[in-house]
C-alpha cells in the first residue's frame, strides 16, 4: 500500500472512472473533475459508437473485482456478419471456441462505472470547469469561464483522463521538448439505430459485429440489452458515396436502397436518425512525454487517442491503468519513476494500436468482402488450430491475449509476408488445407 495521497483525475470518462477506483483502493484520496453535468441525468447525444471490451479490457476490470459487474451489462460477440451487396451473409468467427468480445452501451457502461467508483468512496465534482494546471505543484485552476476568475484546488497529483482534446496536456504542450500531432481522417460517422422488435428481442443477429462493407465506406451494428442495435455509418466527408451527397430524404433513400437494401426493415427511423444526429469527426492524436515530473500525468484518449475500427480505444486505456497499477506496486511512494516507466512502457504500444485501428478500417470497409482476404483468413485459422504453438493470428493476438500491441503488430507483419506468399501458390483455391500448404507455412517461419 502506498503512502495516502490526494489525487485530482480530470474527466469522468470511462478510463478516469476506472482509475479513480484503482487509487482509491490503495487509500488515496480521490476527486473526479469534469466540465459536463453527470451522465446519469442526461441522455446521450447521437453521436456514440457502441465500445467492445477485450481481453485487455477484462484484466483491468478482474484487477479490482469488476468484472463480474460488467459482464451483466455486456452481450458476447463471437463473430462478423458479413452483409454483402447481393444480400448474401457470411459469417468470420473471430477466435477459437468461445471467444468473444463484448459489446456495451458507452452510456450505460460509463453510468455504471461512476456509480462504482461512488460505492468505492470516490468523490464526483461534476459541471466544474477546468481550465488550467500548475505542473511544478499539481495545481488546478477552476472557473465558470476561460476569461473569468479562478481558483486553485491544490493536489499531490493530477491526472488527464479528459480525453484527445484534454485541457490537462494543453497544458503540457506548451513546453519545450513536448511532441505532438494530432489527423483528422477524411472519413466521419453518424449514429444510426435499430430499433428492438415489438417483443423486445433483437430482429438481426445479437451475437455478432454487423458490418456492411462498400469499399471506402461502411455500415456496423452492434447489439444492446434492450433488442435495440446502434448502428454507425462510417463515410467521407466529401466526394462520391460521400455525408456531403446525402442532403436530403429522397437522396439518403435511394442511396441505402442501392448500397443497404436488406436494411430497409431494419432501420425504420432512418430519415429522422440522419438528419437529427450530428456527423462527427475522428481524429488520431499522439504526444510525448505523457508525465510531468512526478506530479502530472496523461492517460487514456489525452495520451493516444485513436480511431475506432479495431474497438480497442477503451481496451488501450483501461490497459495504461494495469501498467500504471503494476508500476505502483513495483515503485512503491517513487513517483517519479512510477511515471517514468509507465510511460517508457506504453509509448509504443499506443502508437502500435493507432497503427493496427488505422489498418484495420480497409479490412472492415473493403477485405471483408474479398474472396482472396476471405480464403487468406480461413488457411490462417486452419493453421492455427492445427499449430498453436507456432501461429496466433493478428486478431487474436490483439483482442485475446494480452501480447504487448508493438510486439501483436510487428509479429503480424511478420505472418503477412508469409501469408502473401502463400496466397501466391498455384491452385491454393483447392489446396488451402493440404500438407503442401502446411509444410510451406513451416518452413517460412524458419
Amino acid at each position: 500500500m502506498q503512502t495516502p495521497q490526494k489525487i485530482a483525475v480530470v474527466g469522468s470518462g470511462l478510463v478516469g472512472t476506472l482509475l479513480a477506483i484503482y487509487l482509491k483502493k490503495q487509500g488515496h484520496t480521490v476527486h473526479v473533475y469534469d466540465r459536463s453535468p453527470d451522465i446519469r441525468t442526461v441522455q446521450f447525444s447521437g453521436r456514440s459508437i457502441n465500445l467492445v471490451m477485450s481481453n485487455r479490457g477484462w484484466k483491468a476490470m478482474e484487477d479490482v473485482g469488476l468484472d463480474d459487474e460488467i459482464r451483466k451489462i455486456g452481450i458476447p460477440v463471437d463473430k462478423r456478419a458479413i452483409h454483402l451487396k447481393n444480400g448474401e451473409l457470411n459469417y468470420q468467427y473471430y477466435g477459437k471456441d468461445g471467444e468473444a468480445i463484448f459489446s456495451l452501451s458507452r452510456g450505460v457502461l460509463n453510468r455504471r462505472m461512476i456509480d462504482l467508483a461512488e460505492a468505492a468512496g470516490v468523490d464526483f465534482y461534476f459541471n466544474h470547469k477546468i481550465w488550467d494546471v500548475t505542473l511544478a505543484d499539481a495545481t488546478l485552476h477552476i472557473g465558470d469561464s476561460e476569461q473569468g476568475a479562478w481558483t486553485e484546488l491544490k493536489y499531490d497529483k493530477v491526472f488527464g483522463a479528459d480525453g484527445a482534446f484534454s485541457r490537462i496536456r494543453h497544458r503540457m504542450q506548451r513546453q519545450s521538448m513536448f511532441d505532438y500531432s494530432q489527423e483528422f481522417m477524411k472519413i466521419g460517422y453518424k449514429e444510426l439505430h435499430i430499433p428492438a422488435n415489438a417483443d423486445g428481442t433483437h430482429k438481426i443477429d445479437k451475437n455478432s459485429l454487423h458490418i456492411w462493407p462498400r469499399g471506402n465506406f461502411m455500415l456496423m451494428a452492434l447489439a444492446n440489452l434492450d433488442g435495440s442495435f446502434t448502428c454507425t455509418l462510417f463515410m467521407p466527408f466529401e466526394g462520391e458515396n460521400s455525408f456531403e451527397q446525402l442532403k436530403d430524404e429522397v437522396a439518403l433513400v435511394n442511396f441505402f436502397a442501392n448500397y443497404f437494401p436488406d436494411t430497409k426493415e431494419v432501420i425504420p427511423d432512418l430519415v429522422r436518425d440522419f438528419f437529427k444526429n450530428p456527423t462527427s469527426y475522428l481524429a488520431i492524436m499522439k504526444c510525448y512525454p505523457w508525465t510531468y515530473e512526478d506530479k502530472v500525468a496523461l492517460i487514456g484518449d489525452a495520451s493516444h487517442a485513436i480511431v475506432p475500427f479495431y474497438g480497442h480505444g477503451m481496451n488501450a486505456g483501461f490497459e495504461d491503468i494495469t501498467v500504471l497499477s503494476h508500476m505502483m506496486a513495483k515503485y512503491g511512494d517513487d513517483w517519479k519513476t512510477i511515471f517514468s516507466e509507465y510511460q517508457k512502457s506504453r509509448k509504443p504500444n499506443a502508437d502500435a494500436i493507432a497503427e493496427l485501428s488505422l489498418r484495420n478500417f480497409i479490412e472492415m470497409s473493403a477485405k471483408t468482402a474479398d474472396s482472396k482476404f476471405l480464403l487468406q483468413k480461413k488457411i490462417e485459422k486452419w493453421f492455427s488450430d492445427k499449430h498453436p504453438d507456432k501461429w496466433m493470428p493478428l486478431y487474436s493476438r490483439v483482442t485475446f491475449s494480452l501480447q504487448p500491441y508493438s510486439e501483436a503488430l510487428a509479429i503480424g507483419d511478420f505472418q503477412n509476408k508469409i501469408m502473401e506468399e502463400v496466397m501466391q501458390m498455384e491452385n491454393i483455391e483447392e489446396k488451402w488445407n493440404s500438407e503442401e500448404v502446411e509444410n510451406k507455412i513451416i518452413a517460412l517461419l524458419k
